[in-house]
């Protein structure tokens, strides 16, 4: 296979820089729900512009641009510590033509690498399988929504502003918690935002999985039927705290409910919650033969 660190760091520019079309429509979408004059219009419309801007100059669309998390997708005879080596390679030159900020910060010393890299920082997810193409998908996770992520472990009793609840072992239980942890959120994690959401698992597990559920369509439909409705009921349901964008108040908090689960413990219910803010950055590459595409 040929050096692809050049490609890599196309996939990096346009994770940074241009909005997938499904998530921009349904800002626009959202936007056009909100009453005209509103906080809720205003701050959808400074975000459309924004990303507008970003497109046009190939610059990022937010200032925070994230942990790049990387899921790369390979045939048998392909070496991975190659792909890591060049993948490596890009996000630091990527991080030179500001594409990405410097984000990598040691929690020893405090002192930021200026490059993107440090331990486990990108973050890699290798995954061998039997198609010829190589695909590799990003997404980039920034910090303020990765702030208000949360797991609950069921059954859960508690709470937000003296408003208890309890919730047990099942479906139900489990739009309870995600409707507290979007509650909690408020507009700190800027939204309208997407939720990833998996049932199950453990601690770990169920947070590599959450966020898998972020490089999912917005339109695309569970294939499981029970989840299928969990998400259009955690969308309704969520929306109608009004929070609003960036907490304004209005009609959409979220824009996005995806939920996958995992095996579990018998001793174990974990709901673990990955909050994207309305910057939902993802980007896939494609390798056959000689020919790479992006979507």
């Amino acid at each position: 296979m040929n050096d692809l660190t050049e490609s890599f760091v196309e996939l990096v520019r346009r994770a940074a820089t241009d909005l997938p079309p499904d998530v921009e429509a349904a800002l626009r979408e959202a936007r056009d729900r909100e009453a005209s004059g509103s906080a809720a219009e205003g701050a959808l419309d400074a975000i459309l512009e924004n990303v507008a801007i970003a497109r046009e100059h190939a610059t990022p669309v937010c200032q925070d641009t994230g942990v790049p998390i990387f899921y790369v997708y390979h045939p048998r005879d392909v070496n991975t510590l190659h792909l890591r080596e060049q993948i490596e390679a890009a996000v630091a030159d990527a991080t030179e033509r500001s594409y990405l900020r410097p984000n990598a910060v040691d929690p020893i010393t405090g002192r930021n690498s200026g490059n993107n890299l440090g331990r486990g920082f990108p973050t890699f997810h290798f995954h061998e399988w039997d198609e010829e193409a190589l695909r590799v998908d990003l997404l980039l996770k920034g910090g303020g929504s990765e702030n208000v992520g949360a797991q609950y472990k069921l059954p859960y009793s508690g709470g937000a502003d003296g408003v208890t609840f309890d919730a047990g072992r099942d479906l139900e239980g489990v739009r309870k918690v995600v409707l507290d942890a979007v509650y909690r959120a408020q507009g700190k994690g800027c939204a309208p935002g997407v939720l990833g959401i998996a049932v199950g698992g453990d601690r770990g597990s169920g947070y590599v999985h959450a966020k898998e559920q972020l490089f999912r369509p917005l339109n695309d439909v569970n294939p499981v039927p029970a989840l299928a409705e969990l998400e259009k009921t955690l969308l309704r349901d969520a929306n109608a705290l009004e929070i609003g964008p960036m907490g304004f108040g209005g009609k959409t908090t979220l824009f996005g409910v995806k939920v996958g689960a995992y095996h579990r413990l018998p001793a174990c219910y974990f709901v673990s919650i990955a909050y994207n803010c309305w910057a939902l950055r993802r980007a896939t590459m494609v390798v056959k033969g000689e020919e790479v595409s992006f979507q």
